[in-house]
C-alpha cells in the first residue's frame, strides 16, 4: 500500500507540473497561437494592428508596386543611327574621272582605303583630301566633304563610304541574356527589344524577368513582358546606354503549420494568399488552424489609412491580416489578397494540436515516472 501510495504522490505531482508546463506555452510549437497574435494587436496595447481580411481590405491592399521608364527615357526620340562618332571604322572607295589618278594605282581609276578609324578627336585622314572632320556628320555628308577636297586634286572625283558603328556608338547588355556584351548601335538595333534580342533574348522564365536601362542620371525598370504589351515601353536606345535583365528578387516567408517553412521567391507578378500558401505545400490538416491563417506586413502610411479608416497615422505601420479559411467567403478573399514583397505568411497551429502535444508530454512523463519507481517496488 505504500508503495502504491508514494506512486500515485508522484504521478500527481508529475500531472501537476506537465499542466503547468503546457499552461506557461512551454511545451514545443511552430510559433504563437492565434489569442497570442490578437494580444499582441494595437487594440489591446500591442505594437501591430489586427485586421480581418474582407472584401474592403482586400480592395485598399491590392496595389503592386509598378515598375516603368521615367518621362526622359520614354520621350527621348529615335537616334541617328548614321551620324558618324569617334570609334567608327570606315571603308571608301574613290574613283577618279582619269586613268593614273592621285589615288588609284598605274592604268587604274578606282581605289580603296579601308579600316579608317575615326579618331578620338573625331578626325581621319585621307591622302590628298587632308584630315576632315568625321564625327557629327552622316556618311553622306562626309561624302560631300572629301569629294570637294580632292575635287582640287583630281577631276570630277567619285566617293562611296561604308560605315562599321564602333566603340563610339554601343550598348551595354548583361545580365540573363543569352550573351552579355557591349554592341553596336545600328538601325535595327536602335530599340530595346532589337538589342536584346541581338543579345540572344532573355534566359529566365519571361513573366519574372525585369529589364532595367540606366543612361547617365536617369534609369528605369519594367517588366519584360510589357515592353511587349506597350509600344511605349520599347524604348529609343542611345549611346551608352546600360541594359540590365535580372530575375525579380521579390520573396515572401512562410512559417507555421505549413507544408514546409521556407523563403519564397516570388513566381510571377502577382501572387495571392492561397497561391502562396499551395506554393509551400500547402495547410498541414494534422497541425494547421484554418481560420487562423496570418500575413504580417509593414504597411505604408497612406495604404495603412485605407484599410484602419484612419487619417492620424504617421509613417509605416505593423499590420496583422487575418484571413479566415472556413468563412462562409473566406477561400474567396484568401484568392483575392495580394501578397507583397518581404511579407510573412503565417498559420497557427489547431488548439487541438497543443492539446495533444501536452497529453502526449504527459503520458510520454508518466511512462518515465513509472520506468523510474520500478526499482523502488
Amino acid at each position: 500500500m505504500t508503495s502504491l501510495a508514494s506512486r500515485g504522490a508522484r504521478f500527481a505531482a508529475l500531472f501537476v507540473v506537465c499542466t503547468a508546463v503546457a499552461a506557461c506555452s512551454l511545451l514545443p510549437r511552430s510559433g504563437p497561437t492565434r489569442n497570442e497574435l490578437f494580444a499582441g494587436s494595437v487594440q489591446r496595447q500591442g505594437d501591430a494592428f489586427v485586421v480581418e481580411v474582407n472584401r474592403r481590405v482586400t480592395a485598399a491592399t491590392a496595389a503592386v508596386p509598378a515598375l516603368g521608364f521615367p518621362d526622359a527615357l520614354v520621350n527621348a526620340g529615335t537616334s541617328n543611327t548614321e551620324i558618324i562618332r569617334p570609334g567608327d571604322v570606315l571603308d571608301f572607295e574613290i574613283y577618279e574621272n582619269v586613268t593614273d589618278g592621285l589615288l588609284a594605282g598605274e592604268g587604274m581609276s578606282q581605289s580603296s582605303i579601308e579600316s579608317v578609324r575615326v579618331d578620338g578627336g573625331g578626325f581621319i585622314f585621307i591622302p590628298y583630301a587632308g584630315r576632315v572632320r568625321a564625327a557629327g556628320n552622316t556618311p553622306e555628308q562626309l561624302r560631300e566633304i572629301i569629294t570637294r577636297n580632292l575635287d582640287e586634286q583630281t577631276p570630277d572625283p567619285q566617293v562611296i563610304i561604308r560605315r562599321e558603328p564602333g566603340d563610339g556608338a554601343t550598348v551595354t547588355v548583361s545580365g540573363t541574356v543569352g550573351a552579355q556584351g557591349v554592341y553596336p548601335l545600328t538601325r535595327p538595333t536602335r530599340r530595346l527589344s532589337a538589342m536584346l534580342a541581338a543579345a540572344g533574348g532573355i534566359t529566365i522564365e519571361p513573366e519574372i524577368a525585369q529589364v532595367t536601362l540606366v543612361r547617365g542620371d536617369h534609369r528605369g525598370t519594367i517588366w519584360f513582358e510589357d515592353i511587349y504589351r506597350e509600344d511605349r515601353a520599347d524604348i529609343a536606345l542611345r549611346a551608352g546606354d546600360r541594359i540590365l535583365v535580372e530575375e525579380d528578387g521579390r520573396s515572401f516567408t512562410a512559417l507555421g503549420a505549413t507544408g514546409s517553412q521556407t523563403v519564397v521567391r516570388f513566381e510571377s507578378q502577382v501572387i495571392s494568399a492561397i497561391e502562396a500558401i499551395a506554393s509551400v505545400g500547402g495547410l498541414v490538416p494534422t497541425l494547421a488552424d484554418p481560420t487562423g491563417v496570418f500575413v504580417l506586413r509593414n504597411e505604408p502610411e497612406e495604404i495603412a489609412q485605407s484599410v484602419l479608416g484612419r487619417t492620424d497615422l504617421i509613417g509605416p505601420q505593423r499590420i496583422i491580416y487575418v484571413l479566415d479559411l472556413t468563412a462562409p467567403t473566406g477561400m474567396f478573399e484568401a484568392r483575392d489578397f495580394v501578397i507583397r514583397d518581404e511579407d510573412t505568411v503565417y498559420v497557427t497551429e489547431a488548439p487541438i494540436t497543443q492539446f495533444n502535444n501536452a497529453i502526449a508530454a504527459l503520458t510520454g512523463g508518466l511512462g518515465a515516472a513509472d520506468t523510474l519507481s520500478e526499482p523502488f517496488n
